[in-house]
């Protein structure tokens, strides 16, 4: 019967890569339901050669792909437009947040028939076991699809206990790409696995992708079942370092201690992503249980050390600039690494207002580096994602921005680097400005470059931050072209925002 499914990894990365967890997700799904095969755009020297050999078979009837905005899309939009033209029986199924948070364009290119809208842990296998006996779909909950003109979006579902998942099929993955490939040697170790713990998160920020799928709704994993993951890649795989990529990993302090003393002895570095206001409630005997357990550095949305703004922001907890500030502080007693993020660039009353937040945030994270210079800072240019109804929708629409209303559209390097939140084609943000963030962040990445990128000699990190010194203590940002050179064409300078942790 021809119902077999195509698993495909869009490319995401343009050097090493992680284990893609998204389609393995959904693999776990219909694993020993339905025949499936693996393509990961990241690994294929042809990837449409694969996906083509595999339709040509006659042997599949689904085209399912995990879409996030940026580079995925490269591979995402083309494919799937050439799967329609050559093989139009063939139903094609998108999930990721670019799926549902643009749907509507999605769906309206006419070469996506389906976005799971959310986890698909339930709503993957219904909509295929309802396609495969012709029965009706529209009761599966998370799942956005047009009939017609119209384009229907059912409920969403409860988030599933995730200890009652199945496991993830990472054998049935190492027989299509060894999972050797997927394991990279980076600043946290050898042989570096990546991990989803959790999905969702409690808060609404109001610049949030993950906010309108989650609904401020947060499950994880226990620790036992953590460990008992990780210990099974250690065991098969000897991994020695984990990336946490949930959302929010540290929700749970209890949770987050659980973990610590069961892997406290297995020599694994960690790293994941956190609020700043919510382990700043964890005791002192907890930072220092988890740093004695591997983790070596947790990733923060500080955002800006602006209060007002970060009401703004409505970061739905009790984060300001104070607190910004020591927790970096408090971190360094524990020898734990804090990589803040901010967002530079967000609208304001009018063109003055808005660089002089621009410039104020600059000079608040000179204070962070000042009170903990191993503080790793990673600069957004601000690329709105706002929840609907939000006060931060009002202002971003009220200016007159607007997403692409053709999918095709997205393609353009100006998206893709709006993505990738480098390019923000935001009306308010004049060039000046822009190049006012994109100059300090070559300076104060020449002056601190990121421990992260591990390649970088002493010898090499004192000389670039020789020539970036006198303009980082000056404040003279303008036109950094001999810390660019270095950079550039001598270091090869890896970003950490667009291109996560150096690898090799």
């Amino acid at each position: 019967m021809k119902n077999g499914i195509i698993l495909f990894n869009p490319r995401s990365a343009k050097w090493k890569h992680r284990i893609p967890n998204s389609i393995l997700q959904i693999a776990a799904s219909i694993h020993n339901k339905y025949d499936y095969v693996f393509v990961d755009g990241n690994l294929e020297k042809n990837c449409w050669e694969k996906i083509k050999s595999y339709l040509d078979s006659n042997e599949f009837n689904y085209f399912a792909l995990t879409v996030m905005p940026g580079l995925q899309l490269k591979q995402a939009i083309p494919f799937s437009k050439s799967v329609r033209e050559n093989y139009p029986e063939v139903k094609i199924i998108w999930g990721g947040y670019f799926a549902s948070n643009q749907a509507d364009v999605s769906l309206n290119s006419g070469f996506v028939d389906f976005v799971i809208n959310g986890p698909g842990d339930k709503a993957f296998p219904q909509l295929i076991n309802a396609l495969e006996h012709k029965n009706d779909f529209t009761g599966i909950k998370n799942l956005i699809f047009k009939d017609g003109n119209r384009i229907f979006r059912t409920p969403k579902a409860d988030l599933l206990d995730q200890d009652s998942l199945p496991p993830l099929p990472y054998n049935y993955l190492n027989n299509f790409y060894s999972l050797e490939k997927y394991l990279g040697k980076t600043f946290l170790g050898r042989r570096t696995a990546s991990y989803h713990s959790s999905v969702g998160c409690p808060f609404t920020c109001s610049f949030c992708a993950v906010v309108p799928i989650y609904e401020a709704r947060w499950k994880g994993k226990s620790a036992e079942n953590i460990f008992n993951d990780l210990m099974f890649l250690k065991e098969q795989f000897q991994i020695d370092a984990v990336e946490f990529h949930d959302n929010n990993f540290f929700v749970s302090e209890k949770r987050t201690l659980e973990f610590s003393e069961l892997v406290r002895n297995q020599k694994i570095n960690w790293w994941g992503e956190g609020r700043i206001d919510t382990i700043d409630k964890y005791k002192d005997d907890s930072l220092a249980l988890m740093k004695e357990a591997g983790c070596k550095m947790i990733f923060f949305g500080a955002e800006t050390g602006n209060d007002e703004v970060l009401k703004q922001m409505d970061k739905g907890g009790t984060q300001s600039r104070s607190q910004i500030k020591n927790f970096a502080a408090r971190l360094k007693l524990f020898n734990i690494i804090p990589e803040y993020s901010f967002v530079l660039g967000l609208p304001a009353e009018n063109e003055s207002k808005v660089y002089q937040q621009i410039n104020d945030d600059i000079n608040f994270i000179k204070e962070i580096k000042e009170v903990n210079p191993d503080t790793e800072i990673i600069i957004y240019v601000y690329s709105p994602v706002p929840t609907k109804d939000s006060e931060l929708y009002q202002k971003v629409t009220d200016a007159g921005f607007r997403f692409p209303e053709k999918l095709e559209d997205w393609l353009s390097p100006q998206w893709e680097n709006f993505d990738l939140r480098k390019n923000p084609l935001t009306p308010w943000l004049k060039p000046y400005m822009i190049d006012r963030i994109k100059n300090f962040e070559t300076v104060l990445n020449g002056y601190s470059p990121t421990v992260s990128d591990y390649k970088l000699t002493p010898i090499q990190k004192k000389v670039i931050k020789f020539f970036s010194g006198w303009r980082y203590k000056t404040r003279f940002y303008y036109l950094p072209y001999e810390i660019k050179f270095l950079q550039h064409f001598w270091l090869k300078y890896r970003q950490p925002e667009i291109e996560g942790f150096y690898s090799e």
